[in-house]
């Protein structure tokens, strides 16, 4: 039989779709042309205060995202599929609390915890319990609590107060999701990739880098742009003077974690700048931070999609601010 081949005039062709290096052109190009404009415009002081909250977010973050995604790689590439269902309890109450507390392993900060999570999804980790180690990873691993303990040396039970409240906070957020989530909620996923032989690991190890690294760094970008125009919006000195009210100082310090955007290893510092702020205050500022802001969720909508975040982060919000404040009347005896 004679094989038909197909007309290529009449073969259907691939629409062409705007990628990120195209962008990235683009943008170089605007930026050479109106060089003399920006210049004067990045000149004035809100300007100037914009594009280093900026330049700081993404240098914080940028290592510890290329730690994420190098560790999602080797995820994808070298460990069995099978791995992560063996060693976690096959009942998801266990499994959430021992993946929450496996975030005392991996130093690192929330922007490199959301594609590891995505890639143990991937492996067949239930989503709550992956998302309850998404949360406790930049909470409570040994650099943030070292980092914590240096900013609060006068205050040494803060770093307990924040282990407990981020552990906590981790495993409660997993539980609720695990009784209310829905699978049609996240972005649908690809086919599980199947076993490769030894001499293709390298390749999907470094396709799987390149491929996390440029999905999750826009959105790390757009996330800092906004944490960098709230940041310039946000008077800080009046923000400092409302220590007087449990309830706005709380609601505040909160709001205040979640548009600052800070890294969890240098949020601590931060904190402790804040010295009209009671100390329960601080703490809820340090449990809210790693777990939901404005960076966080622009990185989770882009990797599980934006009716998971639209869900996923008030709920995070809120459990994050009951237990820090619940955390740290226990630790003070009352509201310091």
């Amino acid at each position: 039989m004679t094989e038909l081949k197909a007309d290529p005039a009449t073969a259907p062709k691939k629409k062409y779709r705007i990628g990120s290096l195209e962008i990235f052109g683009l943008v170089l190009v605007a930026a050479l042309l109106l060089r003399e404009p920006l210049a004067e415009l990045l000149g004035q002081a809100a300007m100037q205060t914009w594009s280093t909250t900026f330049i700081a977010i993404c240098v914080q973050a940028t290592p510890f995202l290329v730690l994420g995604v190098l560790v999602s790689g080797a995820i994808a590439a070298y460990v069995p599929a099978t791995f992560f269902t063996r060693v976690l309890p096959a009942n998801s109450t266990l499994a959430i609390p021992v993946a929450g507390a496996c975030g005392l392993a991996l130093p690192g900060c929330e922007c490199g915890s959301v594609p590891i999570a995505d890639r143990v999804i991937e492996r067949g980790v239930k989503p709550s319990a992956a998302l309850a180690f998404m949360l406790s990873a930049p909470a409570i691993n040994p650099i943030v609590l070292v980092a914590t303990a240096v900013a609060f040396a006068s205050e040494p039970r803060m770093v307990w107060a924040r282990l407990v409240a981020g552990l906590l906070t981790a495993v409660i957020v997993g539980l609720i999701w695990d009784r209310i989530g829905r699978p049609e909620w996240m972005k649908p996923r690809p086919p599980a990739r199947p076993e490769v032989a030894d001499q293709a690991k390298i390749k999907t190890f470094l396709d799987t880098v390149r491929g996390d690294f440029t999905q999750v760094a826009g959105f790390l970008v757009i996330g800092a742009a906004a944490a960098a125009t709230l940041n310039v919006l946000v008077n800080r000195a009046w923000m400092e003077h409302i220590g007087s009210s449990i309830f706005l100082t709380v609601l505040l310090m909160a709001l205040l974690a979640f548009v600052l955007a800070l890294c969890s290893e240098a949020d601590a510092f931060v904190a402790y700048s804040f010295a009209a702020i009671p100390v329960i205050g601080k703490l809820v500022f340090l449990t809210v931070g790693p777990a939901v802001d404005v960076k966080l969720v622009a990185l989770q909508a882009g990797t599980f999609g934006r009716k998971f975040a639209l869900r996923f982060a008030p709920l995070t919000f809120v459990v994050a601010i009951v237990v820090g404040v619940g955390v740290g009347l226990v630790f003070w005896g009352g509201w310091q």
